[in-house]
C-alpha cells in the first residue's frame, strides 16, 4: 500500500510517506538552507531565478503551463514575490507563499494545479475553491487566473 492510499478503505494502516512526499520536504529543506546563506542578501531577482530553474526542469507539458502560469501572475500580481516552495514555483506576500503551481508529475496527478494557501483572501460565502485543476490555458482561464492572484493577493 503506498502512503496515498485511503487507509480506511484499504483496513491498512498508515506506512509513512510516498517517495513524492519525501522528495517535496527534501526540496523543502534545501529552499530553507539556500535561503540562510543568502540571509539578508537574498532579493527578489533570486526567486525569480530559483522559479524560472524549477520550471525549466519540468517535464515539458508542466512546463508549458507552469511558463505561462508564471507570466499571468507576474503581470496580475507583480508586489507577490517569486519563490520556491517544496520544490513549485511559488508567490509570497510578506514572506507568506499566498499560492503555488503544482506541477501534474510532482505527484503523478492527472492535472496540474494552481493552489491558494490561508493567507489568499477569495472568501466567498462559506465554502469556495482553493485549488484549480489546469489542463490547458486559454485566454478565458488566463484572465480567470489573473483575477483569482489580484484577489488573492488582496
Amino acid at each position: 500500500m503506498s502512503s496515498t492510499e485511503n487507509t480506511a478503505t484499504t483496513g491498512k494502516g498508515f506506512d509513512g510517506f510516498s517517495d513524492d512526499e519525501r522528495a517535496a520536504m527534501k526540496a523543502h529543506a534545501s529552499e530553507l538552507k539556500k535561503a540562510a546563506r543568502r540571509g539578508g542578501k537574498a532579493s527578489a531577482a533570486d526567486g525569480e531565478r530559483d522559479v524560472l530553474e524549477k520550471i525549466a526542469e519540468m517535464a515539458e507539458d508542466d512546463r508549458v503551463l507552469a511558463e505561462a502560469v508564471h507570466a499571468v501572475i507576474r503581470a496580475a500580481a507583480p508586489d507577490l514575490t517569486p519563490k520556491t516552495w517544496y520544490g513549485m514555483p511559488a508567490y509570497a506576500k510578506d514572506g507568506a507563499v499566498v499560492c503555488f503551481f503544482k506541477p501534474a508529475t510532482k505527484f503523478k496527478s492527472r492535472y496540474a494545479t494552481l493552489d491558494f494557501n490561508d493567507g489568499a483572501t477569495l472568501e466567498d460565502g462559506a465554502m469556495w475553491p482553493s485549488a484549480f485543476a489546469l489542463k490547458e490555458l486559454t485566454p478565458d482561464t488566463e484572465a480567470r487566473i489573473a483575477a483569482l492572484v489580484r484577489q488573492a493577493a488582496g
